[in-house]
């Protein structure tokens, strides 16, 4: 969860007192982000976008996605996803999740098939992909990977950065991410051309103002660019973020070593692909069935990765009714080129997705947080777990002030 205050405010009173709001001048703070931005993540192309949405669809439009191809989604992601493949005129495949609550590496390749030309692959809620064993299956099936890091700003697989592992990464900097601009997103990658096709994505008159620097021909798009205060916002935010991701980081893994025990219990801790480099945002326990579940969190209130609405397939209404579009012409689901692609879908097509979520909790990180509150953190837990397994009736209240919260006093 990001980190705001007087530093923000001054970066936008200095974008407001030059009158300079639009990025293509002289000395642009989103050119100045996009420049630090691809030091941070050591690659070298970044593309500044209005949101994360706008940011995978350009990401699949520089791979050239589009009708005729399907392209293989995790069960558990928010619904730009879904939604970012049927905006390039492709189709998307739901693939099942593990218990890492990312998408499952044997599903991914059982899943391919001869018109799989890419898998959009989300670090979701901080944690991250199994991506060595995506890139292995990448290779042997011929697959563009689409690293959807949303949610997993500054977080690293095995020393990478997450988003450069795939052959394109997208950001989103909205309200609830480690870091924002209040909206925004980012595409990057290695390879000019993909980079130069999302940049025209974002904005088909980017030409105009920066000059033809190569030989790509633009094409007709939806506008989705930067504004300056996004920049200036940025370029505050990034020099929050590593440590802040340090201090998340070291509060799960404070959490997760003192809550062991808690398997005797039935009260497991889910496994992390990437432990000692994702951005540690929750700390996740599986149960041994839903019920326990919904038990442990009557009494702690944290939520279920199950009911978190359009983070699950079940509710991606444009997907199981195939509105794929405001008008039947643009519909990728009537389309004659993607005739042959699969596309039945039903709310329960991921049942082994569902038993995991359904038993799966969420106890959210906060870098603001003191040893103090972690400490009372790890004994509310503890002090859950017993009252849970001996049916005691307990309630730990909730801050008014922010849901995201708990109550950490003493009594």
């Amino acid at each position: 969860m990001y980190e705001i205050g007087n530093q923000e405010v001054q970066a936008i009173k200095k974008i407001i007192s030059k009158g300079k709001l639009f990025r293509y001048l002289e000395n642009s703070e989103c050119d100045f982000f996009e420049k630090n931005y691809s030091k941070y993540l050591s690659i070298k192309h970044t593309a500044l976008a209005s949101s994360g949405t706008a940011a995978l669809t350009a990401a699949l439009v520089g791979l050239k996605i589009g009708p005729g191809d399907e392209v293989l989604i995790p069960a558990h992601t928010y619904m730009a996803t879904a939604m970012s493949v049927l905006s390039v005129g492709a189709i998307p495949i739901i693939v099942d999740i593990d218990e890492s609550l990312t998408i499952d590496p044997k599903a991914l390749e059982d899943a391919c098939g001869p018109l799989t030309r890419a898998a959009i692959v989300v670090h979701m809620w901080g944690t991250t992909c199994n991506m060595n064993a995506i890139m292995k299956i990448a290779k042997k099936k011929n697959l563009f990977v689409i690293e959807d890091a949303c949610q997993g700003v500054g977080g690293g697989y095995e020393k990478k950065m997450l988003g450069t592992i795939g052959h394109v990464g997208a950001f989103s900097f909205n309200y609830y991410k480690n870091m924002t601009s209040g909206e925004g997103g980012a595409v990057v990658s290695n390879n000019k051309e993909i980079i130069e096709r999302a940049k025209c994505a974002i904005d088909p008159c980017h030409f105009y103002w920066q000059g033809r620097k190569n030989s790509l021909k633009p094409f007709a798009a939806n506008g989705s660019r930067a504004s300056e205060f996004m920049g200036a916002l940025l370029n505050v935010q990034l020099k929050r973020l590593p440590g802040m991701i340090k201090k998340m980081r070291a509060e799960r893994n404070k959490i997760l070593s003192s809550t062991q025990n808690l398997s005797n219990m039935g009260i497991k801790h889910s496994p992390l692909n990437s432990k000692n480099y994702d951005c540690g945002n929750y700390v996740f326990f599986k149960f041994n069935n839903t019920l326990d579940a919904e038990k442990f969190t009557s009494i702690f209130p944290a939520p279920i990765a199950g009911k978190t609405g359009r983070h699950n397939y079940t509710e991606w209404d444009q997907i199981l009714l195939k509105e794929g579009s405001f008008h039947q012409s643009l519909n990728p689901y009537k389309l004659s080129q993607n005739k042959k692609c699969r596309m039945n879908y039903s709310k329960n097509m991921c049942k082994s997705s569902l038993e995991i979520l359904d038993k799966t909790i969420m106890i959210p990180t906060d870098p603001k947080n003191t040893k103090k509150d972690i400490n009372n953190t790890i004994r509310n837990i503890k002090r859950a777990a017993l009252a849970y397994i001996n049916k005691e009736h307990i309630k730990i209240k909730q801050k008014a002030i922010d849901k995201g919260k708990f109550d950490y006093s003493e009594t």
